[in-house]
């Protein structure tokens, strides 16, 4: 291994926690004695984008100036279903022209709320569908308000937006069915502080259920303080408790909870964040490099047919990576548990590359090696290559989907037609023989049995694991 390049102590990879409150009211009175302290706290939280979200239309003016006057703060437009009756031709006239702001990104909080019913249902309804509609001409999302509202909620947005409606369920607080419902329509879901309260169980399990790529952080504030803070004003800073309790449901780490839900939230409402590419990028305590954009798959379920993004990092790369490239993209790896090569593609395209980074880490005594792979690399290669990968790579995770050669040919489309499977197979067998770990991944596809794959690790000599369609990182 003499011929590896060595790594330096402290490179240049850096994680920085940046928060983004989807919905609060800072036009409210309760901020009117220390809004600027509140948005500098906000700020030293890491908080660094706020959504202030109109409920009237005195509000939306508030909303707009604030906006002007902040830069971190974004407005929306709209009336709550408290004000419905509010809602003449002069004020949706009025909200579309607000609208125009360059900072105006949504259109909200708009719905249903018959647990008040300060309105009539029928003035609610009427009110709501304008909404909609305004929503779709001035192509802006729409924030959700629905409160003991949520069949007629999701009936009208039915019947009123068939073909889908980009927007967000707020404070939610449904059942699991509801939540489907509303991800089905396309929806991001966001829960305040309220899963953070000690009594609120039912609902935790309910957000434990939730895609991370559909989940927004919000705060509610002036209400709905977490529990740590219950009885006292909600503030934006205090979304690091939510972001927390998220940690702590989705086992992933504060940093992974900040960057993917803000990465959504700047998804919906074009809140301009800086979302370059990347190269070395860290979940949970595993840190993956993205070494090249090629496979040799075109599997119908692959998330590059969706997205760039996977738990918020970008992984769409212009050009694959050198060497120094990685050096310079990777903090010191010995605080991470492993390093692994996986990215937007798959990675034994580079095995030279694979075999001089790994060898340089093992070199420096650094974390284990973990390949994630299609299994297809000896086909790739034209050679057996697991003998190359032994001592320098820990672990393969194998990505085999399928019960059956038909099913894998039918759901992967490998560039090696029928011959992926069975070299699949045998690529796990060498890895095994060449004191390799395997874990053998599956996918709860159509048709594929899982009892019968786990059969078949079980007589490879691997780990099982199996996954969820649409389940990335």
């Amino acid at each position: 291994m003499e011929n590896f390049i060595a790594f330096p102590v402290k490179l240049a990879y850096n994680y920085l926690i940046m928060l983004i409150d989807t919905h609060c009211h800072l036009d409210f009175k309760d901020f009117d004695a220390d809004r600027d302290e509140v948005v500098d706290r906000a700020l030293k939280a890491g908080v660094s984008r706020i959504v202030n979200v109109a409920s009237s239309i005195e509000g939306s003016r508030r909303s707009v100036d604030l906006a002007d006057k902040y830069d971190m703060v974004y407005a929306t437009v709209g009336v709550h279903p408290h004000e419905a009756g509010s809602v003449t031709d002069s004020v949706i006239a009025d909200i579309k022209l607000l609208a125009k702001s360059a900072k105006v990104v949504a259109v909200g909080e708009v719905g249903l709320d018959y647990y008040r019913c300060l309105t009539s249902k029928e003035v609610q309804t009427a009110a709501f569908k304008r909404f909609i509609h305004l929503a779709r001409d001035l192509d802006l999302p729409l924030i959700i308000h629905a409160r003991e509202a949520d069949r007629d909620t999701l009936d009208i947005i039915k019947r009123e937006s068939p073909r889908g409606l980009r927007g967000v369920m707020h404070c939610f607080s449904g059942s699991s069915d509801f939540m489907k419902e509303c991800l089905d329509l396309g929806l991001f879901i966001s829960f305040t502080a309220n899963i953070t309260f000690k009594k609120a169980d039912s609902l935790r399990m309910v957000a434990r259920d939730i895609p991370t790529e559909r989940l927004l952080l919000e705060t509610d504030a002036p209400f709905l303080a977490p529990q740590a803070m219950r009885g006292s004003r909600n503030e934006p800073a205090y979304i690091t408790h939510l972001a927390g309790e998220w940690s702590r449901l989705l086992d992933l780490s504060k940093e992974d909870v900040a960057r993917i839900t803000s990465h959504n939230a700047n998804s919906l409402f074009k809140l301009k964040l800086d979302e370059s590419s990347k190269i070395a990028y860290e979940i949970r305590d595993s840190l993956y490099l993205n070494i090249t954009n090629r496979c040799s798959n075109s599997c119908y379920f692959c998330v590059r047919n969706q997205t760039s993004f996977v738990k918020g990092h970008n992984l769409k790369i212009d050009r694959e990576p050198s060497t120094q490239d990685i050096i310079k993209a990777v903090d010191s790896a010995k605080k991470f548990k492993e390093i692994v090569f996986c990215g937007y593609g798959e990675p034994t395209l580079r095995l030279d590359m694979i075999k001089e980074v790994a060898g340089a880490f093992k070199k420096e005594g650094m974390a284990k090696v973990r390949v994630v792979t299609n299994g297809q690399g000896d086909l790739i290669n034209s050679r057996p290559i697991a003998t190359e990968l032994a001592g320098l790579v820990d672990r393969v995770s194998v990505s085999l989907n399928t019960d059956t050669p038909e099913l894998y040919d039918k759901y992967c489309k490998s560039e090696f037609g029928r011959a992926a499977y069975p070299a699949i197979i045998s690529f796990i067998k060498d890895c095994v023989r060449n004191k390799i770990e395997v874990e053998i991944t599956f996918l709860d596809l159509p048709g594929v049995d899982l009892k019968k794959c786990e059969n078949i690790a079980e007589e490879l000599k691997a780990k099982f694991r199996s996954r969820s369609l649409g389940e990335v990182g």
